[in-house]
């Protein structure tokens, strides 16, 4: 099996590369900035605008036991699930990754990707809550394809909408998965000794538990483990930052520096380096916050809410959380601790230094610094635990709800069979492949999703500009 495994990842990996290198280089970079520069001049900066107000209906009454609802979920609950897919390892792992490909001035990029990505994710989620149908049973079923197939009446709209669907199952239900169980495989094995195989059977038999309970399991595992896992990585970065405070000046002036010099710290040519460093911080700008990519509206059209305003807002709060508080801290983390002067990077990502360090095994590194090699390697093998486990629990949901508009709810069971064989096998093959094939399948999901939302920007629009929440 291994050598089979092998033989597949060697000749499927130059193919998937190169899609993705035209993919995220060219049509991603665009499409990601142009959605959320057009929705953010036509709602008049609604990120900015209705910050305050997604911000008090998050936390003005924070509870984590939302009970159970008749019908899909409360909105905080709603945020979670979506935070839960947000912040997996697109913020450690993913992360990494940028800054090592691209030179610290990627978080630069993902942080103009997160910006404008808060008024896509608004339109994400408004669209979301105004075409999602409710079932004989009561029960909510929203996304992508159902405004999709708002926006194109007829043939096209079935394409678009069955486009997404078979792209959104492959890149989240599937994929995602294996990358959010590779993932957790690999620390564990770094920091515990545990073989990848067995960290995937306990993966799958609780994975397996919370799937067959439903939405309302989900939303009751959420809303406690987000809140909690945040907190606790929070802690943990904070307390290397404090030790390392007289680096954090030196650590944003790389951030900024390098988002416009990166060939600086990357090599090769200004034109070149400069290409890297924002297709970087687009690609793991969409990984980790997914704004524009079409997976979290699934979660946020859950939400009992009446006004798609009021989910937009909060849906805001859940990109802001993502990119400028937890993928910010980790990456200040990396940044002080490893390229900072005497740090094994200070002078960039060279040959040597490749042969012991990689995105999966950084972050374990960087703070490995400062709490010793050992504490640093586990306390991120448990952070990357809770941040993936979560994740694999909102993209299993995000995935079933399109195999059930694709092929009904008796599909559902055998789609859930699947992806647990898929999160058990994430954990046998490499990272890179794992990593591309998930970048690729991400990428396309982008396409229908943006044409959408570039069709119903009417709709969104009349939704910000006429609430009278909006109007405050």
């Amino acid at each position: 099996m291994s050598e089979a495994l092998q033989s597949l990842e060697a000749a499927l990996y130059p193919i998937v590369v190169n899609i993705n290198t035209y993919l995220s280089s060219y049509i991603l970079v665009f499409l990601l900035i142009g959605v959320g520069l057009f929705y953010s001049i036509r709602t008049r900066f609604v990120q900015v605008r209705c910050f305050g107000e997604g911000m008090k209906k998050v936390f003005g009454n924070l509870s984590l036991r939302g009970g159970r609802q008749e019908r899909g979920m409360s909105s905080f609950q709603a945020l979670a699930t979506a935070i839960a897919a947000q912040v997996g390892t697109g913020n450690i792992v993913g992360g990494s990754g940028a800054i090592l490909a691209g030179g610290p001035g990627a978080i630069f990029w993902m942080w103009i990707i997160a910006f404008f990505g808060m008024a896509t994710i608004y339109a994400e989620a408004t669209l979301a809550i105004k075409t999602r149908i409710t079932d004989e049973k009561g029960d909510f079923h929203g996304g992508p394809v159902y405004y999709i197939t708002t926006a194109f009446k007829g043939a096209f709209g079935k394409f678009l909408a069955a486009f997404f669907a078979v792209a959104i199952i492959l890149a989240l239900g599937f994929m995602g998965c294996m990358v959010q169980s590779n993932s957790i495989g690999s620390t564990f094995q770094t920091a515990f000794g545990v073989p990848s195989w067995i960290v995937g059977v306990v993966l799958v038999i609780i994975c397996g538990f919370i799937f067959v309970g439903g939405v309302q399991r989900l939303a009751a595992v959420t809303e406690k483990i987000v809140p909690i896992m945040a907190a606790i990585f929070l802690l943990g970065a904070l307390a290397v930052l404090v030790i390392r405070i007289q680096y954090v000046p030196a650590t944003f002036a790389m951030i900024f520096q390098y988002a416009f010099e990166p060939q600086a710290i990357i090599g090769g040519g200004f034109g070149y380096a400069l290409k890297e460093a924002i297709s970087q911080g687009a690609k793991r700008g969409l990984f980790s916050n997914e704004a524009g990519m079409g997976s979290t509206p699934h979660a946020h059209a859950q939400a009992n809410v009446k006004d798609p305003h009021d989910q937009g807002v909060v849906a805001m709060v859940s990109v802001f959380i993502d990119t400028f508080i937890v993928l910010t801290l980790n990456a200040l983390v990396v940044i002080s601790t490893l390229y900072t002067p005497g740090g094994i990077l200070a002078q960039g990502y060279t040959e040597e230094v490749a042969q012991t360090i990689n995105k999966t095994n950084l972050a374990q590194t960087a703070f490995g610094t400062v709490f010793g090699t050992q504490a640093g390697a586990m306390f991120v093998a448990v952070c990357l635990f809770f941040f993936a486990f979560s994740t694999v629990l909102s993209w299993n949901m995000f995935g079933k709800i399109n195999i059930i508009y694709l092929f009904g709810k008796k599909a559902a069971p055998v789609y859930s069979v699947i992806a647990l064989v898929f999160i058990f096998l994430g954990t046998l093959m490499s990272n890179d492949l794992v990593w591309e094939l998930t970048d690729m399948f991400n990428n396309l999901m982008v396409i229908p999703n943006a044409i959408a939302l570039f069709a119903l920007s009417g709709v969104v629009v009349k939704i910000c500009h006429m609430s009278k929440k909006a109007a405050k």
